[in-house]
């Protein structure tokens, strides 16, 4: 998937914000979202760049990847079903 062809549906701006608030507020704003949309989350924290592909694990959804702009990141999730059940 091309990313700079993606045209989210919602985009959230944490820009200036640093861990670990960026993947918390990414967390609740998914949180609103339905099953398959994607959400654009524009960031300066480079840790970042290690934590959303993690909670896009760990919450189910999936980690589409990442632009590096002039200045700042862009992440890119799709939302998911919820977290994956444990298998017993």
């Amino acid at each position: 998937m091309d990313l700079k062809s993606i045209t989210p549906d919602e985009t959230l701006d944490v820009r200036g914000l640093s861990c670990p608030m960026p993947t918390l507020k990414t967390a609740k704003a998914m949180k609103s979202m339905a099953p398959g949309q994607i959400l654009e989350v524009l960031g300066t924290d480079p840790g970042t760049k290690k934590d959303m592909p993690k909670l896009a694990n760990k919450s189910g959804h999936e980690w589409l990847g990442f632009l590096d702009d002039e200045g700042f990141y862009r992440f890119y999730l799709r939302k998911g079903e919820g977290p994956k059940k444990e298998t017993e």
